[in-house]
């Protein structure tokens, strides 16, 4: 069974009950899956520590909202390859939200309006099927620093290509540090 719709899931306000427990038989999460991101910072990092890159561009979400961590994978990907492209070696892209929070899922039958599978309370909270970060406004989502203004415009425009992969209203800011 493939993924449900992100609409399911982006706008939660509130976190859910989450209980964990040093003892697994009275914790509701058992497992926890794996994060889908593979890497949270790529390009020329020690350049950025060192301040070598004057400009910096930033993807800042504008609503309350969970991103489910597949969304910034594909994100991720988009933004590592296009850059790679364009300014190999003149960037530093680093992803600035992690996706602590589990998301479940109960299984739900087809007929007879029976949820939970006839299974009363017993399965209530559901079973584990991703993870997702929880962001607030102006929060920062992308981070990348640019080696000259031309890598900026061009990780500027990258970061645009971005927004109808994410579940929320975002804005992209590029400022000259120094």
């Amino acid at each position: 069974m493939g993924l449900r719709k992100a609409s399911a899931y982006s706008k939660k306000y509130a976190r859910p009950y989450t209980r964990t427990s040093s003892r697994k038989s009275k914790a509701y999460i058992k497992a926890v899956p794996q994060s889908k991101i593979v890497k949270f910072t790529m390009g020329d990092q020690s350049a950025f520590n060192l301040k070598k890159h004057p400009y910096e561009v930033k993807l800042i979400s504008e609503e309350k909202i969970q991103m489910r961590d597949n969304s910034l994978e594909s994100c991720r990907m988009l933004i590592s390859k296009q850059l790679e492209k364009v300014a190999q070696g003149l960037y530093s892209f680093t992803i600035k939200v992690f996706p602590h929070h589990i998301l479940r899922e109960n299984k739900t039958a087809a007929g007879a309006g029976a949820d939970r599978l006839s299974s009363g309370m017993k399965h209530s909270f559901g079973i584990t099927i991703g993870r997702a970060a929880l962001l607030n406004p102006g929060k920062e989502i992308f981070f990348v620093s640019a080696a000259n203004e031309k890598v900026a415009r061009d990780a500027r425009k990258i970061l645009e290509k971005t927004k109808p992969k994410i579940p929320c209203r975002s804005r992209i800011i590029l400022e000259k540090v120094r």
